[in-house]
């Protein structure tokens, strides 16, 4: 029986690297794996597939009688609507434990570094396996897009180490210039609809009871967001009426000047305020220093939720 390994909804390159690389390793250990996704790929991890020459996974909706292991999240509200039908055999990540709960025991690799493609990388040290050049060259975009090139909060000593090691394995030499090439197909935003922009890189949470979305758009400039910004505010209110959220909100991250504006759709705007100490300017607020959703602004909403 074949075991699937998928990402969170609104794949990033992070969740469709990894699932690779996982289902890679475990056919190597003798479990017949295969990668999946959530959803279609975004512009970037197009990009990082086709400059490596690896095919894009199959798109996966349900996981009732499958077997599964996760990668890059274990939130309920991230993972297939069915996932209580599935058998869950492994989580590799690197955010916090979510709610995801199973009957048996399971093989579990969560790190507190910025991309799950690191930890995978200990992974296959571990288990003394090589690790493919084509394999080691999207691990390696997957790391310098998570840590935003080693600027985001997130980044740690390993992530650098990883990305190191996977560089010489892929034959990359030069990694800035990598990571900027991978964040000018990001910025690209050009004919593309403002709820695509929107969903891109989208999560939902629940914070104390409350749905809340928490999108990202990482470009090299926020002068390229300016044109779309009105429309991506009114898909904000119809995610935010459509799904019954209590907030949305989204990061312009612009990777230059290392902060983020966010736009805000909430029924309680002074959340913001409480949980950045900021009080927004209109329907927005610029957020200097900030520039990762999982470390910088999920657990300052959890709190400000709470509070």
């Amino acid at each position: 029986m074949a075991v699937y390994v998928f990402g969170h909804k609104n794949p990033d390159s992070d969740s469709i690297c990894a699932a690779i690389a996982v289902a890679d390793l475990k056919s190597k250990l003798g479990v017949e794996a295969v990668p999946a996704a959530q959803g279609e790929l975004n512009p970037e991890s197009k990009f990082v597939l086709e400059k490596f020459g690896i095919d894009a996974p199959e798109i996966i909706s349900s996981g009732e009688g499958k077997q599964v292991i996760l990668v890059d999240h274990s939130d309920l509200a991230q993972s297939l609507d069915d996932l209580s039908k599935a058998e869950i055999l492994g989580i590799v990540d690197h955010h916090k434990l979510g709610d995801v709960t199973t009957p048996n025991p399971l093989e579990c690799w969560i790190w507190p570094v910025g991309c799950t493609c690191t930890v995978i990388k200990s992974m296959y040290d571990f288990f003394g396996v090589e690790i493919p050049k084509n394999i080691a060259g999207i691990m390696l975009c997957a790391i310098l897009s998570d840590t935003v090139i080693f600027k985001s909060a997130t980044c740690t000593d390993r992530d650098k180490e990883a990305a190191e090691a996977l560089a010489k394995i892929a034959g990359v030499d030069d990694l800035m210039g990598l990571g900027m090439e991978m964040f000018k197909v990001k910025s690209a935003v050009e004919g593309t609809p403002a709820k695509d922009l929107l969903f891109r890189d989208y999560k939902d949470f629940d914070m104390s009871g409350n749905k809340v979305g928490i999108g990202q758009l990482e470009v090299v400039d926020l002068s390229i967001l300016e044109p779309v910004k009105d429309a991506l505010y009114e898909e904000m209110k119809k995610a935010k009426e459509e799904g019954g959220r209590h907030s949305v909100f989204l990061l312009l991250t612009d990777i230059m000047k290392e902060g983020s504006e966010m736009l805000i759709v909430s029924d309680d705007p002074s959340v913001v305020e409480k949980a950045f100490g900021k009080a927004p300017e209109g329907n927005s607020v610029w957020l200097e220093g900030v520039m990762s959703r999982k470390k910088q602004v999920v657990p300052n909403f959890e709190k400000a939720f709470a509070g």
